[in-house]
């Protein structure tokens, strides 16, 4: 696989099912009861996997959620504010900087674009710039900046690049393991046109499931969800989500508004009653895509020929009309002519980097007013399937399960993998689950589907 800068910079600038093998030991001949007894049943629930991975966006001291969303009563152009450059030293990128896209792919990338054509018109060939974090808004950024003659130093908290992005590919799985963005809708066209020209495979997620514990229901019919959420949009004043649909009418408990919600969550990682009905996103239509290779030298191959120093917090910027002083973790300080910020939202709003001078209260009154959304998946694996649905996408519909959407990833691949996600207020208490309840968690969501 070989994805070069120029794939990024291009894009930037506009299984087998395993056997189980039966006994060869003959049985022996059946004794004649004088009652016919009931045939055994299987013990009740979801056979253990053979393989368990999960996420950890929440508590990961990098990132503190996993996307950026709009709370209610926060307008959009909050999140101008928080890109605006500071005194042309402190240029600011990251999903959570754009206002089309929040907290997508396409939204982090463009985010990167945008920065770097900001920095450029100060700036001029030669000079030295820092760009913080590695993640896609990062590596977009360094990619042209690079590419334009700035000497460019990437520096990274993690051990690794990708920031939210995150595939992990073990011996153990027969897929990488995607724990971060991996998923695309209708309007991520040119996104998947980079990754498929950078030989990244892209699975077709075809068909849903939507299971009741009473068995299979028809799809829940979107139209009166999305009415509700149009009509609020012409409201004069902004309204939670939660809110929208009861002023329509419609009761957010109801066992197929709530599923409606789940999906939501799970794509904003916020709950109903805190996001704004002003900016939420729509809900997913068509048949979803998926990633089906590692993304991680999509991003390698980004920062191709761009000095990257991992497992460097930074910790302290400080900047003045001559320039820009960047102190690591380690107390190390570094002298810079201009630096791009590309942290998550949660990192700026806890703090974890000092500005000196504070930055000014648009950016600062953006960072506080806009939400960190919690977002958590769970990949599990076993060596036998115990379903038999050819459809990729499940919706739980009541049960009061703790992650109600899954995705089968057996008719893509043909592997045995179920991936689970759930956002809001149950992705965040999922994440405060050990090891073991976490997965009996997610063996009892899926309970619903046996």
């Amino acid at each position: 696989m070989r994805i070069t800068r120029r794939t990024l910079l291009l894009g930037a600038g506009a299984g087998v099912a395993s056997v189980l093998l039966a006994s060869c030991t003959p049985e022996p001949a059946p004794t004649p009861t004088p009652t016919r007894t009931r045939e055994p049943e299987p013990p009740p629930g979801v056979p253990a996997p053979a393989a368990s991975i999960r996420s950890t966006w929440t508590s990961d001291p990098f990132a503190l959620g996993a996307a950026s969303f709009t709370p209610v009563g926060v307008l959009g152009a909050t999140r101008t504010a928080l890109a605006r450059p500071i005194d042309d030293r402190l240029f600011f990128a990251g999903e959570a900087t754009d206002e089309d896209a929040p907290g997508t792919v396409r939204g982090a990338i463009s985010s990167g674009t945008r920065a770097a054509e900001e920095l450029m018109g100060p700036g001029v060939p030669g000079e030295r710039v820092a760009v913080v974090g590695a993640g896609l808004s990062g590596a977009t950024a360094a990619a042209l900046l690079a590419a334009r003659g700035m000497q460019v130093t990437v520096f990274e908290a993690r051990d690794r690049v990708g920031g939210r992005v995150f595939s992990r590919v073990d011996d153990a799985w027969p897929v990488p393991v995607q724990l971060g963005a991996w998923l695309f809708g209708e309007d991520d066209a040119d996104v998947l046109d980079r990754l498929t020209s950078g030989e990244v495979g892209i699975l077709d997620l075809a068909g849903e499931l939507w299971r009741t514990p009473d068995g299979d229901i028809d799809p829940v019919d979107p139209k009166p969800f999305t009415a509700a959420l149009t009509a609020a949009q012409a409201a004069p004043e902004d309204s939670s989500v939660a809110d929208a649909l009861t002023t329509a009418g419609i009761d957010p408990a109801d066992p197929g508004t709530a599923a409606l919600l789940a999906i939501l969550a799970a794509r904003t990682g916020a709950d109903a009653d805190e996001l704004s009905s002003w900016f939420a996103p729509p809900l997913p239509t068509g048949d979803p895509r998926a990633a089906g290779d590692s993304l991680t030298p999509f991003v390698e191959h980004a920062l191709d020929g761009v000095q990257v120093g991992l497992s460097s917090p930074v910790a302290r910027v400080a900047y003045d009309d001559t320039g820009v002083s960047v102190r690591l973790g380690t107390g190390e300080a570094l002298s810079f002519d201009r630096v791009v910020v590309t942290v998550p939202l949660g990192v700026l709003q806890e703090r974890s980097i000092e500005f000196d001078p504070p930055l000014p209260f648009a950016n600062r009154g953006a960072i506080s007013a806009l939400g960190m959304g919690a977002i958590e998946t769970v990949w599990l694996r076993w060596d036998e399937p115990f379903w038999g649905s050819e459809e990729s996408i499940w919706h739980a519909v009541g049960g009061h399960v703790m992650i109600p959407t899954w995705i089968n990833l057996r008719p893509a691949t043909g592997e045995n993998v179920l991936v689970g996600i759930v956002g809001g207020a149950s992705a965040a208490a999922f994440a405060e689950l050990d090891e073991d309840a976490a997965l009996d968690a997610a063996l009892a969501s899926l309970s619903i589907y046996v």
